[in-house]
């Protein structure tokens, strides 16, 4: 990692993990294998801000650890990349176990449970599926109808954001200012 760490990626360690190597990483980590519109790929640090603000508009009383449990909940990508759901399920290991050991790790370096409780995985799910829906309807080309039918309709009560992909420097600085604010 930039900051000098080495993570093992087979066992890894909360000791070997720093906010500004997740937030390099996320910042140019592109959604949508780069297929977005606008001069700069919408990367996965910018889909995890989005994913935080859409939980606590889903559940107004969400704390403060949650809602970074929430932002971080695509961490491992900082170091293997946003594959989309149909590869992961092609290559032969198990590959959601590999993430999940690599988030437990991360959760562990920031002081939050190795595993969220079931109820802010459903919550984190359901996020990650409305930003989906907004990511392909604004950016990746999807027509409402085929959006609908891959993520389902977000409830009229979310307040749609208006999507533009940032540079690289931008996406790494508001994650990290948004993660700061969460921790403090």
């Amino acid at each position: 990692m930039l900051s000098g760490r080495r993570l093992d990626l087979l066992d890894p360690s909360p000791l070997d993990v720093e906010i500004e190597d997740i937030a390099h990483g996320l910042a140019r980590v592109a959604r949508w294998n780069g297929q977005t519109k606008g001069e700069h790929a919408f990367s996965v640090a910018q889909h995890c801000l989005l994913v935080e603000r859409l939980a606590a508009e889903l559940a107004p009383k969400l704390s403060p650890k949650a809602r970074l449990m929430a932002l971080l909940h695509d961490a491992p990508e900082y170091v293997v990349g946003d594959l989309i759901s149909p590869f992961k399920a092609a290559l032969s290991l198990d590959y959601k176990d590999f993430e999940r050991r690599l988030l437990a790790s991360i959760h562990l370096r920031f002081g939050l449970p190795a595993k969220a409780p079931a109820e802010l995985q459903s919550l984190f799910k359901k996020a990650d599926i409305y930003a989906a829906y907004f990511e392909a309807t604004q950016l990746a080309g999807f027509e409402e109808v085929e959006a609908r039918r891959h993520f389902g309709t977000p409830p009229k009560s979310l307040h749609a954001p208006r999507l533009t992909p940032w540079p690289t420097a931008e996406a790494e600085a508001r994650f990290l200012e948004r993660f700061r604010k969460l921790l403090a």
